[in-house]
């Protein structure tokens, strides 16, 4: 379903998002916590995108599979980062060959282990070129659909961490909405003040689309060290450090904190009016269905 018709058809859009595993033999038990979030009947679900190729592949045939047996909307990450114009064509054909109806349009973080990576060599220097390559691609329309590809970007709250400068920083995302996006998903953040101000500047900035709440749960104290020290940070309010200190070395105390802090941000954000929330599920079935019932939602279409 074009994403246009999803937002149309939720009032608040429930999503979560899974990333490939390294190699086949793990897609088929990533495949059965999809399974096991099925029944929550959410908006979409999204497949992050390797750097590199390191996943590609697996990414391809996971929203493939998706889409040919589940009944759930997948849409597949896509980057600029070491990509010729002739490899984004080829795969926006093969998507729109196995009915799939969007994506979303990213940057993309350099590769870890491709030192020589050249940036320029790229043939597409930022989100907002891809974005345009796909919506001006007519070819690549899906199934009569004359709209295309539906098309996402990212939004950063905390602030993107290539451009210090907040201002700019708007500019470049209403540029990327001018061009053709159709919803702004957010990278996860902690605080909801940060949200609640990044919407607010898209308002003011003339941006209408929907824009959806990136949340993940903390699992554990090690993976909370590991997001922050990634390029787009991630700042950590002090009533959650707090918490996670009583905790000490209980490793069960820390992940049950992490689900009720998470829990309280989406029923915080539900109360202010979010369009829509997009959990990190880190491709676990758990946290996610916990909050579900913290929230008291049975699916998508709950509220």
């Amino acid at each position: 379903m074009h994403i246009q018709d999803i937002f149309a058809a939720h009032e608040t859009t429930f999503s979560f998002e899974f990333f490939p595993p390294k190699n086949p033999a793990a897609s088929e038990t990533l495949f059965e916590e999809i399974r096991k979030l099925e029944e929550f009947k959410p908006a979409f679900v999204s497949v992050t995108y390797g750097a590199g190729g390191s996943t590609r592949e697996l990414t391809h045939d996971l929203v493939v599979r998706i889409h040919e047996e589940t009944s759930l909307d997948p849409i597949p990450h896509l980057t600029c980062v070491c990509h010729a114009e002739v490899e984004i064509a080829q795969i926006l054909e093969r998507y729109n060959a196995a009915g799939v109806s969007n994506i979303l349009a990213l940057g993309g973080d350099p590769p870890r282990d491709m030192g020589e990576y050249d940036k320029s060599s790229d043939a597409f220097q930022h989100a907002i070129d891809l974005v345009n390559f796909v919506r001006n691609s007519n070819q690549f329309g899906t199934h009569s659909d004359k709209r295309g590809f539906g098309i996402g970007v990212a939004g950063f709250p905390e602030g993107h961490p290539a451009t210090p400068n907040r201002m700019l920083e708007m500019d470049y995302l209403k540029a990327k909405v001018d061009a053709g996006a159709d919803y702004i998903c957010t990278q996860l953040f902690f605080d909801n003040n940060d949200f609640l101000d990044f919407r607010d500047r898209c308002a003011i900035a003339g941006i209408s689309i929907p824009v959806l709440a990136g949340i993940m749960p903390i699992s554990s104290i090690s993976g909370m060290r590991r997001m922050a020290e990634l390029a787009a940070g991630a700042r950590y309010p002090a009533k959650l450090l707090r918490a996670l200190e009583r905790c000490h070395d209980d490793a069960d105390a820390v992940r049950r904190v992490g689900i009720h802090y998470a829990t309280q941000q989406c029923a915080h954000l539900l109360d202010e009016g979010v369009r829509g929330i997009h959990f990190y599920t880190l491709n676990r079935s758990t946290a996610t269905r916990e909050i579900y019932a913290g929230l008291g939602l049975r699916d998508s279409d709950a509220i």
